[in-house]
């Protein structure tokens, strides 16, 4: 059971309102697109790098679950491939992304492919970024704070996150941002030295986890070491790298601060695999392994203490839940209904991303509640969105490795489906279990296959 003191609670009440007060402060007057959208293009080093830290590591209880279970694997297989594409993204794509100057990733797939690639691009990125995982784990974690149901708690970390969005969009993004990567990094500094203290160092850690647990693959088989490396290619298709690049000063501030970013994931990242060691070592029978970070919190944190590590845990998810919900609410109102009927919908990009916030919320809100499972929502959504855009999003910004238009948009309408029907077939039997797909064969490789196939036709062609 989870108990917090009342000083515990006020803290977490602190949060929300200043979550809320610099979200609404925020706000500037104006109806300019490239306002409300990229903040004016206006984002320096240290405001892109705090924005982008916190924005790309939201998944904290399923990391808290993850190290509970496989030990520091999890840094390897969860950790090392995004720093690597991260990397890759820096060097290949962040300064050709702000050379464009364009807003959205369906902007970029309409100027080298047209409208039609363009659309189809849209309605994937906007099944990418659904916030719906995010809205879980909040409504889970508001759960053992406040007692309530999973619907009221789902509910209010919706309407805490969508409703300064709404009036200032992008820049109370960033500004929230701001304040959560402080958070996020104060609240988990805080367990270790309490843990250390309770069960001692090291050596307390390697005797009580198992031996597994302190290997670099945590014993798992090979595919799935490599499934994950495979997953990490999310980095490349990332809309929140891409619109956070698309709003840096310049193309040096943007690929500068990646770099950057990548030391504080590794730092952030050996906080929250100590933590997770330190959980499966004092708690070794725990029957929800998601669970672990707040059980570990019960065990050792004293009354204030516990209640910033509540704050931290809040802050690492509700700073990449504002920013799916205002990419969903982007793609949804500006990239498809503006572009469907573009001439006369130009004045409204502002008005339809704000409408397009109302109903990302509401679809959001209900696959949180539909799919209870942020492991299954992560893997359904990156299983079948990633082979389809891949390809012809890269390769949008390299004039030398476009395809024709018509093999541009073929390879992404196969590649997803080629993934999503793969994945229906097993999961007709049992929900991602690999041998039950065909051939034991993860759906993303041959999403992936038939993509670079069609795009390489289309390419040679050419």
């Amino acid at each position: 059971m989870i108990s917090l003191d009342p000083s515990d609670q006020v803290i977490i009440l602190l949060y929300f309102g200043a979550v809320l007060l610099v979200g609404f402060l925020s706000v500037r007057r104006s109806s300019e697109a490239v306002e409300f959208l990229l903040a004016g293009r206006s984002l320096t080093t240290p405001v892109f790098v705090m924005t982008l830290v916190s924005t790309w590591y939201g998944g904290i209880l399923g990391v808290g679950e993850f190290s509970y279970q496989y030990g520091i694997s999890n840094w390897v297989l969860q950790g090392v491939p995004y720093y690597l594409f991260a990397f890759l993204f820096a060097f290949l794509l962040a300064r050709r992304i702000r050379r464009t100057n364009l807003m959205t990733i369906p902007d970029k797939l309409e100027e080298a492919y047209g409208r039609k690639t363009a659309l189809l691009g849209a309605f994937l990125t906007f099944l990418l970024m659904t916030p719906a995982p995010y809205i879980l784990m909040a409504a889970l974690l508001l759960q053992l704070v406040t007692g309530w149901g999973l619907f009221p708690c789902a509910l209010l970390g919706t309407i805490v996150t969508t409703a300064y969005l709404f009036s200032g969009g992008f820049r109370s993004d960033v500004n929230t941002d701001i304040l959560e990567f402080f958070l996020m990094f104060f609240g988990f500094a805080i367990i270790l030295p309490f843990a250390w203290a309770k069960f001692g160092g090291f050596d307390f850690i390697r005797q009580n986890v198992p031996p597994s647990h302190l290997t670099w693959d945590g014993g798992n088989p090979v595919q799935f070491v490599l499934v994950w490396f495979f997953i990490a290619l999310w980095t490349l298709v990332d809309p929140a790298f891409h619109q956070r690049c698309y709003a840096a000063r310049s193309g040096e501030v943007a690929q500068r601060g990646i770099l950057i970013s990548i030391v504080f994931w590794v730092l952030f990242d050996a906080i929250t695999a100590t933590a997770g060691l330190y959980a499966r070592a004092a708690i070794p029978d725990l029957a929800q392994p998601v669970m672990a970070y707040p059980l570990l919190a019960e065990l050792t944190l004293p009354p204030v203490a516990k209640g910033l590590f509540y704050v931290g845990m809040l802050a690492t998810i509700m700073s990449s839940l504002n920013t799916l919900a205002l990419i969903s609410a982007t793609t949804l109102g500006r990239d498809i209904v503006w572009r469907i009927g573009k001439e006369r919908a130009r004045p409204y990009q502002k008005r339809l991303t704000q409408w397009g916030l109302v109903v990302t919320a509401v679809l959001s809100l209900g696959l949180a509640l539909l799919i209870p499972s942020v492991i299954k929502l992560w893997y359904t959504i990156g299983t079948v969105i990633i082979p389809g855009l891949l390809v012809p999003l890269v390769t949008s910004y390299f004039e030398k490795w476009k395809a024709p238009p018509r093999y541009a948009f073929a390879s992404m309408l196969l590649g997803w489906l080629t993934s999503t029907i793969w994945l229906l077939i097993g999961w007709r039997q049992q929900l991602g279990v690999s041998e039950f797909y065909p051939f034991g064969i993860e759906p993303m490789y041959p999403g992936l296959a038939v993509s670079v196939a069609v795009w390489w036709a289309g390419w040679r062609g050419r």
